[in-house]
């Protein structure tokens, strides 16, 4: 284990103490670069962890980190108050949604087709990720557009507590399926040449070690961009783009770790652990934050609105077609990795200019 990748996530959460309610305009440029250390480290633990633990439950140990991590902030963000904080939980687990399906799956199989002409992944555990993915995106963002309990893009009491635990259980039920019952859907097709994968794995002591640095790494990770996220308002502000789009920043921000192990993976033909990656993330932001949103609103003020808006909705439910299009064959090209890169760049376009 390389020094730096010790010593960066405890000086993350060092400048983390030290700027956590003063953030002077002199020190967002080393912030910002301390930032961008912590992801790298934390890309450096997960792979170890993973190593030792083997697929798939390595892409679901860095997917619940960061998911958790990210679920604290966004209820202490809620629960300080502030503006526009009412539609920080959906537009954080849309933006989740959008980035992982279509930013990080699109980046991936482009580089598994300049590879070898296409993508190979399995279909089978792809396409259950998909499907969960997509359920928990229509019970949790959709329907309170639709329904009538309650005023407004919100949930009654009652929805709110059933889509809770409709979320905790697609969530709980796909992690058997992927790690229990169906483990082979989700092991790599690929990634036969890769030195890295017949490597020695590490040791107990080097997995805990790594596990705890990790954590770290990611409340680093988390915390910095909390705290670069003034500076990202001013810039949303001076470009006249609406308050949601810093939740897209920031989730941009928060997702690195995962977008540049997906990234990693891919490069070594490994693109089914690029999408477990991808998927799961999608999975644990949605049927994790929502329920703990449901608990966090019982002391929270002010309205909770999930339902998402007409453009958003468009953007998904094509979102959803093109996915299942792309992974039912079990292999894609560079045009379907094109096809989601301009779905995520347009989402990202729409944010800043709706």
């Amino acid at each position: 284990m390389t020094r730096w990748t010790i010593w960066v996530p405890l000086l993350g959460v060092v400048a983390l103490v030290a700027t956590w309610n003063w953030h002077p305009t002199a020190v967002l440029v080393p912030v910002g670069v301390l930032l961008g250390a912590a992801v790298l480290a934390a890309v450096h633990h997960a792979e170890v962890v993973a190593h030792r633990v083997g697929e798939p439950f390595g892409s679901l140990v860095l997917a619940v980190a960061v998911t958790v991590i990210e679920v604290a902030l966004i209820v202490t963000l809620m629960t300080s108050g502030g503006s526009d904080t009412s539609t920080l939980a959906r537009d954080t687990a849309f933006a989740a949604a959008m980035i992982t399906t279509n930013g990080i799956v699109g980046v991936c199989i482009l580089i598994g087709a300049l590879k070898r002409d296409f993508a190979e992944f399995n279909p089978e555990g792809t396409a259950t990720a998909l499907a969960t993915v997509a359920t928990l995106a229509t019970l949790t963002l959709v329907l309170p557009t639709f329904t009538t309990s309650a005023p407004g893009p919100e949930f009654s009491s009652a929805q709110l507590a059933f889509a809770a635990v409709a979320s905790i259980a697609l969530y709980g039920l796909f992690v058997v399926v992927q790690t229990v019952r169906h483990r082979d859907y989700f092991l790599p097709v690929g990634g036969a040449d890769d030195p890295e994968a017949h490597a020695p794995a590490p040791t107990n002591r080097q997995t805990v070690q790594s596990l705890v640095l990790l954590l770290v790494a990611l409340v680093a990770v988390v915390g910095l961009a909390k705290t670069e996220s003034p500076a990202i308002e001013d810039g949303v502000d001076a470009i006249g783009a609406p308050h949601s789009a810093v939740g897209v920043v920031i989730a941009l921000l928060v997702l690195l770790p995962e977008t540049l192990a997906a990234v990693r993976n891919a490069r070594r033909d490994r693109v089914q652990t690029s999408f477990n990656l991808a998927y799961g993330s999608a999975i644990a932001s949605i049927g994790l934050t929502i329920p703990a949103i449901a608990v966090a609103s019982i002391w929270l003020e002010g309205p909770l609105v999930l339902g998402l808006g007409p453009t958003q909705m468009v953007l998904l439910a094509i979102t959803a077609v093109v996915s299942a299009l792309t992974v039912l064959p079990g292999r894609a090209t560079l045009q379907e990795g094109g096809v989601h890169l301009v779905l995520f760049a347009a989402f990202v376009f729409l944010a800043v200019f709706p």
